[in-house]
């Protein structure tokens, strides 16, 4: 008896070990990061769980991004999101439908920074996407917007992307026929954009 539990006994603990949780990479944008107008995993963050799955085992993404989403709505979504996934990284990707909608810069840096601030309460780093408007909003306005970014990121030391749409932004053939939505083939483009202050964040 006693020869049959010593024999047991290995395979009974190596079945009650518990599965190692992984640490996850929340990404809280808007249809930038939703992959309007694709299929799901042609965006660039389903592209970029591809990448972190082969090179970095035992972590994972969450996509928790909405189409049209505002600051407004990224700040009432945190808090749940923070509790469900218990993040390692926080991705925030919001603030040009605050831009386009014209609504007060001050406005926007204040959600933006409420976001910040109860993610890395939460533990998480964070890793702030940039984004700027077109001339047409106005030079104040323009300015003010992506300085929101910049500052709010050396504020808090958090890591920063100034314009998410950079590598693909000279080329109308690189969006959707809105001129707002980057099409699949640009995809990568901003998995690649991504990636060099994301990567540093999985260490």
């Amino acid at each position: 008896m006693a020869l049959l539990l010593a024999l047991a006994l290995p395979a009974m603990l190596a079945h009650a070990a518990p599965t190692p949780r992984a640490k996850a990479v929340l990404v809280m944008g808007d249809s930038l990061s939703a992959a309007y107008g694709l299929a799901p995993e042609q965006g660039w963050v389903s592209l970029t769980a591809q990448r972190i799955k082969q090179q970095r085992p035992g972590w994972k993404v969450v996509n928790a991004s909405v189409s049209g989403e505002t600051t407004a709505g990224g700040v009432s979504r945190l808090p749940a999101d923070l509790a469900r996934h218990k993040p390692a990284v926080v991705v925030i990707e919001l603030g040009a439908n605050d831009g386009l909608r014209g609504l007060p810069l001050e406005q926007t840096r204040a959600n933006l920074e409420r976001m910040i601030v109860a993610a890395k309460a939460s533990g998480a780093r964070v890793l702030l996407l940039g984004m700027r408007l077109p001339p047409n909003f106005g030079p104040d306005y323009t300015r003010g917007f992506e300085a929101n970014y910049r500052e709010l990121a050396k504020a808090h030391g958090a890591s920063l992307v100034p314009f998410l749409l950079e590598p693909i932004a000279g080329s109308l053939d690189n969006f959707q026929p809105d001129n707002l939505h980057p099409v699949a083939s640009a995809q990568p483009k901003l998995r690649d954009h991504v990636w060099p202050q994301l990567e540093p964040l999985l260490r």
